[in-house]
């Protein structure tokens, strides 16, 4: 299916649409797939364990509570996921290594970017609702990426 935000939000009413504050830093700008959610800070062990997984075309979205203060994905990670089959990684938080993921064949949007690495003290929690700049987005749920933005939708759109 071809797809645009754009062309989504159009017809689609029910869809939510995220406040545009996420950049894209991946090699990939359009992306879709299920969700699998992550709720942590500064902590990025349970990113690594998770994209250990197939990733059978999902996308990871991480709530790293919005800090600034260290990144939660790097080139090691992404190269991780995309070797594993993820179609994208949404951070609600940084990234580093922001040469390099520009040229992986994945989606990857984050807030910013930030050179300091995050700590491992394996915490955080997996598959629950996150919400962040303004949208609810559930285990299971498919968000679409693009340009424009993203959306994020209960089910598959057509």
């Amino acid at each position: 299916m071809q797809w645009t935000t754009s062309d989504l939000c159009d017809a689609h009413d029910e869809i939510q649409v995220a406040e545009p504050r996420l950049c894209h830093v991946g090699g990939v700008m359009q992306f879709c797939g299920s969700v699998t959610t992550l709720k942590l800070f500064e902590d990025n062990s349970l990113v690594r364990t998770t994209l250990e997984e197939p990733g059978a075309g999902r996308v990871l979205v991480v709530d790293g509570g919005g800090s600034l203060r260290c990144a939660l994905v790097g080139d090691q990670i992404a190269a991780l996921a995309v070797r594993n089959a993820w179609a994208g990684i949404i951070v609600y938080g940084c990234v580093r290594d922001s040469a390099e993921l520009a040229q992986l064949p994945i989606g990857i949007m984050a807030l910013a970017t930030h050179p300091r690495r995050s700590v491992k003290r394996g915490e955080g929690q997996r598959d629950l609702p996150v919400t962040f700049l303004g949208v609810t987005i559930r285990p299971g749920s498919y968000v679409y990426a693009d340009g424009d933005g993203l959306v994020v939708a209960e089910a598959v759109l057509s």
